[in-house]
């Protein structure tokens, strides 16, 4: 089992995953807004995203966790392509409650926690030396939010997801360069 991690006012959580989790993972990936910015963009179907929980869960490769923002469930922390011969490495995405968290004024603060907390277990936890992801070019806004974080971007290439051309750039951050509060 995780342990837990939580920043420093202890409102903001990650978790394991559980099975009383994939159905919120579920409604949260399949939000527009979540689309938008993800490679693939077409709505996940339930057995589609089952198929993915069956193969995620038992996958030594990978985590999935759950974000409590103030206690509630509020978005999915993913690290995959873990690798912890020689150099240790993985790749990680999230996604928020963006409708739930909206309504409650606190995007921007779970936004930042997420983003905190995510960072600290991928070097507290997982002791990764460098944790890599990917964003789209067209997300200016976690472009820049990255950069806040001291992830530095690789040169974007081009991919075809769901009959749409995409721009997909790179993310890496050395556990040296992390921003510690």
């Amino acid at each position: 089992m995780t342990p837990e991690i939580r920043t420093e006012s202890e409102r903001y959580v990650l978790r394991d995953a559980t099975g009383d989790d994939v159905n919120l993972m579920l409604s949260w990936r399949n939000l527009p807004v979540n689309r938008q910015v993800s490679k693939t963009d077409h709505v996940i179907s339930a057995e589609e995203h089952r198929r993915w929980w069956e193969a995620v869960r038992t996958d030594p490769a990978r985590r999935v966790l759950t974000y409590l923002h103030d206690g509630v469930p509020a978005g999915t922390v993913t690290f995959f392509d873990l690798r912890f011969d020689g150099l240790r490495t993985g790749s990680w995405g999230f996604f928020l409650d963006a409708e739930g968290l909206a309504g409650r004024g606190a995007t921007l603060p779970a936004w930042l926690a997420v983003m905190r907390a995510a960072v600290a277990y991928a070097f507290d936890v997982l002791a990764l030396d460098r944790l890599d992801g990917e964003v789209l070019a067209h997300n200016t806004v976690v472009r820049r939010m990255n950069r806040r974080f001291r992830f530095v971007e690789g040169v974007g290439r081009v991919e075809v997801h769901d009959g749409r051309e995409i721009i997909v750039i790179p993310i890496s951050l050395h556990r040296d360069n992390r921003r510690r509060r």
